[in-house]
């Protein structure tokens, strides 16, 4: 990327597998801008907006995400938190994991029934929660729904979904993934943490966005043929939207057609994040627990210090990567968030990896102290 006209090496992409300006999808994404539009096509999808092409792509993520039906959504985390507020009634209860992305959050907020959260990947707090719910849907005769992760997008660690899917026969629920960082960038051919734990066929309603893997807008949701039919008629996010625009619609089947059938681009992927995580580890650096190609890098210091920190690797090394603080993560921790894709090289890995090391050494030496927040202008 061109930053202020110097070139500057950027961890922050939603591109995992280089899809973005990949020159089979630049082609099909300008033909078919050229040949609709971006108006067509003119209506909600209940009315006048709908197409072959989203019959089509609707069909062919049921088919790779092995579900039944499947139903496209205009944004993700629209569509995320409006799936969970037309699922839920108010005798239902809703159980959580405590770092649900702000999607499924904001859904849970539109939840008129009650709803309990369990400490993050932690199946004692799931379960004691699980049974609070269960409580009180034996009075009320509601259901369970349990929300979480296939890949948590901050820390990088997986939902533990095989776990989760053992207690479903004592306690009834329903499950609801989130799994938009990893739908494409792990499981057979990307078909997400679902595969990738061996229970896909567990997961009662998959969410997964273009945003990520396959570098576009919209998202979907995937479950049976009679869930996917009432959440068309009742998510009211999309009963009174525009349908995604033709050109949006054509490319993410051409995406979806590479995502599926070339895994070397994930292969790709996991290359450039192996070796990035490796070198971290190797170097020392405390990447937390990540079990997917998030990567997080974790060092101490204050929120001054923090901004200090990668005012600093943008100026001086030329990089750009997210930056997390409190309430995120801990107070007087930092948290750098990098994001390997299949454009980034080993070259890239080497210098970031070097250059982490030295900005390291003077965070340690106490040359980003400040008690005010850096200007990033």
């Amino acid at each position: 990327m061109t930053f202020r006209g110097k070139e500057v090496l950027v961890w922050s992409l939603n591109n995992y597998i280089g899809l973005a300006n990949h020159p089979e999808i630049r082609k099909v994404d300008a033909e078919a801008a050229a040949q609709w539009g971006m108006a067509y096509p003119m209506g909600a999808r209940m009315m006048s907006g709908q197409t072959k092409y989203h019959e089509q792509l609707e069909s062919e993520l049921a088919s790779f995400m092995q579900k039944e039906d499947a139903f496209l959504l205009n944004f993700g985390y629209q569509g995320c938190m409006s799936a969970i507020e037309a699922l839920v009634g108010r005798h239902d209860v809703i159980v959580y994991d405590s770092e649900s992305h702000a999607c499924m959050v904001d859904g849970v907020r539109l939840h008129n029934g009650k709803r309990f959260v369990f400490q993050h990947n932690d199946m004692e707090s799931f379960e004691k929660q699980l049974k609070h719910a269960k409580a009180l849907t034996d009075k009320t005769g509601g259901g369970i729904l349990v929300l979480t992760e296939g890949v948590f997008g901050m820390a990088g660690d997986q939902g533990k979904l095989k776990e989760i899917v053992s207690y479903k026969k004592e306690y009834g629920f329903r499950l609801f993934v989130d799994d938009a960082h990893g739908f494409g960038s792990i499981g057979e051919n990307g078909r997400g943490a679902g595969d990738a734990q061996g229970v896909q066929k567990d997961i009662d309603v998959y969410f997964g966005t273009f945003a990520k893997a396959m570098a576009t807008v919209g998202a979907f949701v995937a479950s049976e043929e009679h869930v996917i039919e009432y959440l068309r008629y009742n998510m009211r996010s999309q009963t009174f939207a525009k349908a995604l625009p033709m050109p949006i619609v054509i490319g993410a089947i051409k995406r979806l057609e590479m995502l599926r059938s070339m895994p070397e681009l994930q292969e790709q992927l996991w290359n450039i994040a192996g070796a990035l995580q490796n070198g971290l580890k190797d170097s020392g650096f405390d990447i937390g627990h990540t079990n997917s190609v998030v990567t997080p890098v974790f060092l101490k210091g204050s929120l001054g210090e923090a901004t200090n920190v990668t005012l600093e690797l943008r100026e001086t090394y030329n990089i750009f990567c997210s930056i997390v603080v409190y309430p995120v993560v801990p107070k007087d921790v930092i948290m750098l968030r990098l994001i390997p894709t299949v454009v980034h090289t080993l070259d890239d890995v080497n210098y970031t990896i070097e250059s982490f090391k030295k900005v390291r050494e003077k965070l340690e030496a106490g040359a980003y102290k400040a008690e005010k927040i850096a200007s990033w202008a």
